[in-house]
């Protein structure tokens, strides 16, 4: 098998380095009858299974093996997957309308986007996607599950799904859903005024154009008499380290860190900061954050938080801090490796540890949302930001009365408030 002489011929080259450098001989001897073990596996395959099977295919499942065991971020793609994660820029395409992730090696739902399929199927946030048509999910790639999601608008796609339930000694309750995917049309950056003071902006995701986005909508509330901020980051699942650091520096000046990185090797400490004047480093600001908020959102907040720039509300965040790199093999397959993890500026490491239940961002104000009311904001997440459109203004008015209050947003006014008020007292004088 060409692949198989490949890598007896890898090991065979690193004995012969062994025998120049007799310091690695002991090191080169465990690789050796490891690696041999793979070569002895995919042979006895070829030569006994019961039926022909491609060697590519063994190969491809191997290094899926291999790095299956390191973490939930690092992932061997193969040559199609590659190239559509490399050519997946487009702001539309034909899905069910949902951000997803990996947690604890399932598919899990971020968030559901307004009025696609998902929203309309009421999936939630931490829903586990466990099966898409009849296949598990478990442990799969996450750039193949959601190929597997996607697909031509008008075509139907299966999946089954597994929700918590409120009572944590109940078996979590399954559900199967047979879905027609839509063109989905991603917006990343929602703004409006909450108020005649108060700008609010949601990122929903660090993606192409974000921070031009963020930087429209600034300038756009900054024209209607904006005096402090609230950013949502609540369900924003991360994006682009660049534009976290980029948008970090709308808020900070001097040369303030944003956030660095460190891994084992030397060249993977990296360093981000501020750089001079920002053009709203003075405007007070609260971050909204919550369990699903992960990756460039920790980022964004942690820099804020560490610089005491913004109070962060909500809960603690989901905790994603590693760094993944991004290389081409020969055959254009290619590895997503993680190669360092993100610290915030005080030092702090945010990547989650499930044995002992610590990591992500820890809010300066803690504001816990019951799930059925977490339920019913998603539902009416459409209405909040778009009320009225399309010249429904009686019947927006009418759903506005059943709006639930989103207490964690209004802690953020009230706060924002609280420090304007309390920014104008002045003694009295005697």
């Amino acid at each position: 098998m060409k692949n198989a002489r490949k890598l007896v011929l890898v090991t065979l080259s690193a004995l012969a380095i062994g025998a120049a450098f007799p310091y690695v001989n002991f090191a080169l001897d465990q690789t050796y009858q490891q690696l041999k073990v793979m070569v002895d596996v995919l042979e006895l395959i070829k030569e006994n299974y019961v039926e022909p099977v491609d060697p590519q295919k063994l190969v491809y499942g191997a290094a899926k093996g291999m790095v299956a065991e390191l973490d939930d971020f690092s992932q061997f793609m193969e040559p199609d997957v590659y190239e559509r994660v490399k050519s997946d820029t487009e702001g539309e395409f034909g899905g069910i309308g949902i951000r997803v992730d990996m947690k604890d090696g399932w598919l899990t739902v971020v968030t559901p986007l307004p009025n696609t399929p998902a929203w309309r199927a009421q999936m939630l946030p931490g829903d586990k996607i466990i099966k898409i048509e009849g296949v598990s999910t478990k442990d799969l790639i996450i750039d193949d599950a959601i190929k597997k999601l996607r697909g031509k608008p008008g075509t139907q796609v299966k999946i089954t799904t597994a929700r918590e339930p409120e009572d944590k000694n109940s078996d979590w309750v399954q559900k199967d859903l047979t879905l027609t995917r839509e063109l989905i049309k991603s917006e990343n950056v929602k703004w409006r005024m909450l108020d005649k003071k108060t700008g609010y902006i949601k990122i929903v995701e660090f993606t192409g154009h974000v921070t031009e986005n963020v930087d429209k909508a600034l300038k756009d509330l900054k024209g209607q008499g904006m005096e402090a901020l609230v950013l949502d980051l609540r369900y924003n699942p991360g994006g682009l380290l660049a534009a976290a650091v980029d948008i970090s520096k709308e808020f900070l000046d001097g040369n303030k860190m944003i956030v660095y990185t460190k891994g084992r090797k030397p060249e993977n400490y990296q360093e981000f900061r501020a750089n001079g004047a920002s053009p709203y480093e003075g405007l007070p600001m609260v971050i909204l954050i919550n369990r699903y908020s992960a990756s460039a959102s920790e980022i964004v907040s942690g820099a804020m938080q560490d610089n005491k720039r913004a109070v962060i509300v909500g809960e603690r965040s989901f905790g994603k801090a590693s760094v993944q790199s991004m290389i081409p093999l020969s055959d254009k397959s290619a590895l997503r490796l993680t190669i360092a993890k993100y610290y915030t500026p005080s030092g702090k490491c945010i990547m989650h540890d499930a044995n002992n239940e610590h990591g992500g961002i820890y809010p300066d104000i803690e504001v816990k949302v019951p799930l059925e009311t977490e339920k019913k904001l998603i539902q009416q997440s459409d209405d909040i930001y778009y009320p009225g459109k399309d010249g429904k203004e009686d019947k927006a008015a009418e759903k506005k009365k059943d709006l639930v209050q989103d207490e964690v947003l209004n802690r953020a006014v009230e706060l924002l408030k609280a420090r304007d008020v309390l920014g104008n007292l002045k003694p009295s004088a005697k």
